[in-house]
């Protein structure tokens, strides 16, 4: 399997970091195609840089699906993922709702912790979108963004630990998210502070593609666009982006 593996921010580092952890979460089973977003924000962390990044990735699925089997949106928060979804001839997955959708399984009441305040009311909004608001315990932020975060880790630990544990002590939550690609890897690191499972996002949607690449299917069909100023391959696709549905 070919699995295009989306960063829509502009920092090759956070695709590179992603990329590596996702390949050792995956093993053999599948060949990930990594790719940086060609414009906007050096990293997500406000709605504006967010709405950029969703133009980023159509543009990067435009001009990189071909040949491949499943899209990984590796973004937490999803940017674009309904209008990839609608385009793309192949599977998507977003890392935000596949995490969000294991840890709410069974009705657990689950929480996010992530990097950057203005993550907050964005996150909330996302998941009530995905309809497991009755379900979420809410989201609990550390000052630094994603991309400082991957900067020095080590700095971050504590202080990501202690926002987990807020989670389960002061909000109940049975599972925490610690969410975002640029926290790869660090969930193992502070599950032993914490008495309740936590998710790698990373990881979660990994095996979230890995299996709706394995299942196959396609886009939700979508009319053919007309559009100026686009990037060619984002227009071309746009222009015929009818497909037949496989949902």
């Amino acid at each position: 399997m070919r699995i295009l593996l989306i960063n829509p921010n502009t920092l090759a580092s956070v695709t590179d970091l992603v990329a590596a952890h996702v390949r050792r979460v995956a093993g053999t089973e599948a060949e990930f195609v990594p790719v940086t977003g060609r414009f906007g924000a050096r990293y997500i962390a406000s709605r504006a840089a967010s709405g950029i990044a969703g133009h980023a990735a159509l543009d990067a699925l435009a001009e990189h699906v071909d040949g491949c089997d499943a899209v990984y949106l590796a973004c937490f928060g999803d940017p674009g993922l309904a209008a990839l979804k609608e385009i793309s001839p192949v599977p998507v997955v977003g890392m935000a709702e596949a995490s969000c959708r294991v840890a709410g399984k069974d009705r657990r009441r689950f929480a996010i912790v992530t990097g950057g305040v203005l993550w907050a009311p964005m996150l909330t909004e996302f998941v009530a979108s995905l309809g497991l608001a009755d379900r979420f315990a809410g989201v609990r932020t550390i000052t630094p963004t994603g991309d400082r975060i991957a900067d020095d880790p080590d700095a971050a630990l504590a202080d990501l630990a202690t926002a987990c544990l807020q989670c389960v002590v002061e909000d109940g939550a049975e599972t925490v998210i610690l969410g975002g690609a640029a926290l790869a890897g660090l969930a193992g690191r502070i599950q032993g502070a914490v008495p309740v499972p936590v998710l790698c996002s990373v990881a979660v949607g990994t095996l979230a593609v890995l299996a709706a690449a394995r299942s196959g299917g396609g886009s939700y069909g979508a009319p053919a666009v007309d559009s100026v100023g686009l990037g060619p391959a984002l227009a071309r696709r746009l222009a015929g982006a009818s497909h037949a549905s496989h949902d």
